[in-house]
């Protein structure tokens, strides 16, 4: 059985900052489980031998490495699988190229979330839940969405966007199966960052 949704149920998304192997290191220590590569800024030769570093970290680990975008880069480093976004490779294709790994797709409303789910989607990201800083042009969905997705399929459903130490909770109370979060990690003590969320998802809120 294909690991979808690591037991932390917390995805950490890489930001464009330096020293990520290191942080990314300091986070699994402290239990974050599942790590999405997501890197706009290198070239595709660049972002390989990154994602080989990091696929080294994973295993030595224990950790679930995902990457964003690219199917071939997925495959090239033996990544978990890939998180397509709605103009990225079709989900179809990206199964010829991944066989049975994970492929998650980034959703914005109800109808990008059941055509994902039909597509044969492991998880759906949904989102921005709060205003963001790490994309530009982003649309804020809030949380009344959120619970609505989550009522309308039957997969995993992961928030994302704007999500902090301070919010989480009201983002779990939703009932979503887990959340993604980038700068609410790595913005001030790292360890003190995971450990919240952490003891936050921890807890069966019963939505």
């Amino acid at each position: 059985m294909k690991l979808i949704i690591p037991a932390s149920r917390i995805c950490f998304i890489t930001s464009y900052s330096d020293n990520i192997e290191d942080k990314i290191i300091m986070l699994i220590e402290a239990g974050i489980k599942w790590i999405q590569y997501r890197q706009k800024n290198k070239t595709k030769r660049e972002m390989f031998y990154e994602a080989l570093k990091l696929r080294k970290i994973a295993k030595r680990f224990g950790a679930c490495l995902i990457i964003n975008d690219y199917a071939d880069i997925a495959l090239a480093v033996d990544a978990h699988g890939v998180h397509l976004g709605q103009e990225d490779l079709p989900i179809a294709e990206a199964k010829k190229i991944l066989g049975s790994r994970i492929i998650g797709i980034s959703t914005h409303n109800l109808e990008e979330a059941l055509e994902a789910e039909k597509g044969g989607a492991d998880y759906i990201g949904f989102g921005s839940i709060f205003p963001t800083t790490t994309k530009d042009n982003t649309l804020v969905q809030g949380l009344d969405a959120l619970k609505k997705i989550k009522k309308s399929v039957k997969i995993p459903v992961i928030a994302i966007g704007g999500i902090k130490a301070d919010n989480v909770v009201h983002v779990l109370k939703t009932g979503c199966d887990g959340i993604a979060v980038s700068s609410g990690l790595i913005e001030g003590d790292i360890i003190d960052n995971a450990k919240r969320f952490i003891n936050a998802v921890a807890f069966d809120f019963n939505p």
